[in-house]
């Protein structure tokens, strides 16, 4: 199996490789700050539930960098997901690499706003422009927006 995700168009090679299994300790403390890490991370699951209550239950999480940089968490699932925002009326089908980029997007602009931290306001910004590359761009930002 592939340890990256192919997350781009064609006009632009941007991977988003997945982070050993070595280094996933370090991944959560460098994406969402240590005093923000589990409180993130629990986020990220809430909001997942949240907009795909019918496909996801639970489950393991791939954890996602971009040249050693930490993005996102995605669940480790085959299949795609429905997803259904009720606050911008988005319903549309996503691969779980997407729906995992727009439940972490959710999840860093709730935190930013509640908690104020810049660092979580910068990691929000550097996935937000992963994902104006990625293949399913205009989904993640239709859900997002």
């Amino acid at each position: 199996m592939s340890n990256a995700f192919a997350t781009h168009d064609t006009s632009f090679h941007a991977l988003a490789t997945r982070v050993p299994d070595a280094r996933r300790s370090r991944f959560l403390p460098n994406l969402f700050g240590r005093r923000h890490l589990l409180v993130a991370e629990a986020c990220v699951y809430s909001f997942m539930q949240w907009l795909s209550p019918a496909d996801y239950a639970g489950g393991y999480w791939h954890f996602l960098e971009q040249n050693g940089l930490p993005l996102y968490l995605a669940p480790a699932a085959p299949s795609n997901f429905r997803i259904c925002c009720r606050t911008n009326g988005y319903e549309g089908e996503l691969t779980a690499d997407a729906a995992g980029i727009v439940a972490t997007l959710f999840a860093f602009s709730h935190l930013a706003f509640e908690i104020g931290d810049d660092q979580l306001s910068e990691s929000f910004h550097r996935l937000r422009d992963h994902a104006g590359r990625h293949g399913e761009a205009a989904k993640i930002f239709s859900a997002i927006d």
